[in-house]
């Protein structure tokens, strides 16, 4: 017989998957103007932080990123890619909270969608590879390191991590 607790989801839990989700997809859409293409400062990943606090960021982002490139016009290639690729950030910000570096939970979702994004978006914009990156990174630099590492010490200040499990 198994002896390990089973895990339960709780609707706290769901709900905090689809808040997270809500407000990037929102935020991004609102402001679409800034939100999209190679010149972008996505406000909504400021949200790309938050798996560091608590693993129900994932889906919420993974999501709410899907929902957002919907509107975005670049297809397929974005909201499948583009949507993975903010989950692979997602998950490694996750695991940075085992290292109690909070400044570093900013770092995946750059370097992720910097590189990641550039693949397809350079093509589509007709732009060097390099520059794209460079552009998606400090777009994302501005999100996440001026907007989501305050908001993440805020939340930290405010409440105990929620952990998914042992680091």
């Amino acid at each position: 017989m198994d002896s390990r607790p089973k895990r339960t989801v709780t609707s706290k839990q769901i709900a905090t998957a689809g808040i997270i989700g809500a407000l990037y997809a929102a935020l991004t859409v609102v402001l679409s103007p800034i939100s999209y293409g190679p010149l972008q400062v996505r406000v909504a990943e400021a949200l790309t932080v938050l798996p560091f606090v608590t693993p129900w960021a994932i889906p919420g982002l993974y999501f709410g990123c899907m929902v957002a490139n919907v509107f975005g016009g670049l297809g397929p290639v974005d909201i499948f890619g583009g949507s993975f690729i903010s989950l692979v950030a997602a998950c490694l910000t996750y695991l940075l909270r085992c290292t109690g570096k909070a400044w570093l939970a900013p770092l995946p979702p750059i370097l992720c969608n910097a590189f990641g994004v550039s693949l397809y978006l350079h093509r589509i914009a007709g732009m060097p590879y390099w520059l794209t990156v460079l552009y998606i990174a400090a777009g994302e630099a501005i999100a996440c390191c001026a907007l989501g590492y305050p908001l993440l010490v805020l939340l930290q200040k405010r409440s105990q991590p929620t952990r998914g499990g042992t680091c």
